[in-house]
């Protein structure tokens, strides 16, 4: 009698770790069709709205199928302290631009706690919006693909994301985030199309993605702290980039970004390796306590970079220093080829000079002969093999 009690209590504990156990809320018991055409954004936001309001831990259900989402915006705070959205199709926004309206955002979190995202593809259709700011005409901004804002104890995982409007993921006002397994993909020259952004956030983990697109792999805006990224492949894209910091004129300061970690990533034919860019304006803010530690670039145009003197529309910033104080940089275990003989560029601020940089077994070339370093009020030590030679 003990062993069937003790065989059933075992069968009761297997029933209740199933996705299922708990509140399961498919949307397409709330009407959405799987047929790519029909907007299914009120049978998604209804979902939503059953799972919020639940008392237990609840699951969101999108099955397999294409779902047309026109946009969706999903707030709290929830009843639920724990909300999961298991995917197993993919949500796709509407075909053309300006669909989505002026929000800048298609798919949208805020002020939830608890909430993952496992699995599935969302399908931004961006190529419209894109041929347009190609061709220089007058278009929208677009829209990012999935915005969580003022958000914690979130988790993305296994989500595959493609061809954004906009940025396909943005994590802002946040804490506690974890991006796991992630894949990313837009054409090279897809404009604005940054992998992940992180801004005004602390406590975030990025690791196992793979991201192909064409603006930054990963951008890192003001305001970020305790940011881990690790294990991460990076090409077509513009490299994994602190910044840009420091746009827009007056006192006002910039909160800054610190305490940043950088490790086990790849780059693969991208315009930068691992970047720190500031506008040439001077806006006070500071970058402190950074780490990029083994790397492996292939055919990098700018594979170690620190840009101060930002400044791509040539409008409010030529000539001007920089007020971002970027200090304590560590670079360790740098190793592959540059595209550009200049594999090295530090091209630090007169009025704030990059300080405490630290370079430690970097070795770069340049078609297979030696590449060069530059350093403009740059200062720092190198230690062990470091190749091209520091200009520290």
């Amino acid at each position: 009698m003990a062993e069937l009690m003790h065989l059933f209590l075992l069968s009761l504990l297997f029933f209740y770790s199933l996705p299922g156990a708990n509140a399961v809320y498919n949307i397409q018991d709330y009407g959405a069709k799987p047929d790519g055409t029909t907007d299914s954004a009120r049978s998604i936001i209804r979902a939503w709205a059953a799972a919020c309001g639940s008392a237990q831990p609840a699951t969101i259900h999108v099955p397999t199928g294409n779902f047309l989402v026109s946009q969706a915006s999903f707030s709290g705070p929830c009843k639920s302290a724990a909300i999961k959205f298991w995917i197993e199709g993919t949500i796709v926004a509407p075909a053309g631009y300006g669909a989505i309206g002026s929000s800048g955002k298609w798919i949208s979190f805020s002020k939830v706690d608890g909430v993952s995202i496992s699995g599935g593809s969302l399908d931004g259709r961006g190529a419209a919006l894109w041929s347009c700011k190609l061709a220089g005409r007058s278009c929208p901004t677009g829209a990012s693909s999935l915005t969580f804002t003022n958000s914690k104890n979130v988790t993305i995982d296994g989500l595959t994301s493609i061809n954004a409007e906009l940025f396909h993921i943005v994590i802002l006002r946040c804490h506690g985030v974890t991006v796991n397994g992630v894949n990313i993909r837009a054409p090279g020259n897809s404009p604005n199309t940054d992998g992940i952004h992180v801004q005004m956030s602390t406590g975030v983990t990025i690791a196992q993605a793979n991201i192909k697109t064409g603006d930054d792999c990963i951008s890192v805006g003001p305001g970020t702290a305790h940011l881990w990224i690790e294990r991460v492949f990076c090409g077509p894209g513009h490299g994994i980039s602190i910044g840009s910091l420091g746009k827009g004129q007056g006192g006002l300061s910039e909160e800054g970004v610190e305490n940043v970690t950088v490790k086990t990533t790849t780059f693969f034919g991208t315009q930068n390796g691992v970047r720190i860019k500031t506008w040439g304006t001077g806006r006070p803010g500071n970058v402190s306590r950074v780490v990029f530690e083994n790397a492996v670039m292939k055919n990098v145009q700018n594979p170690i970079i620190i840009d101060q003197n930002y400044c791509p529309t040539k409008k409010g910033c030529p000539n001007k220093s920089s007020g971002i104080k970027v200090s304590e940089v560590k670079y360790v275990g740098i190793h592959g080829t540059s595209a550009t003989q200049v594999a090295v560029n530090f091209d630090c601020s007169p009025s704030n000079p990059c300080s405490g940089i630290s370079l430690q077994d970097i070795k770069l070339s340049y078609q297979n002969q030696r590449a060069h370093s530059y350093c403009k009020h740059a200062y720092g030590i190198a230690s062990g093999s470091v190749v091209p030679p520091s200009c520290l």
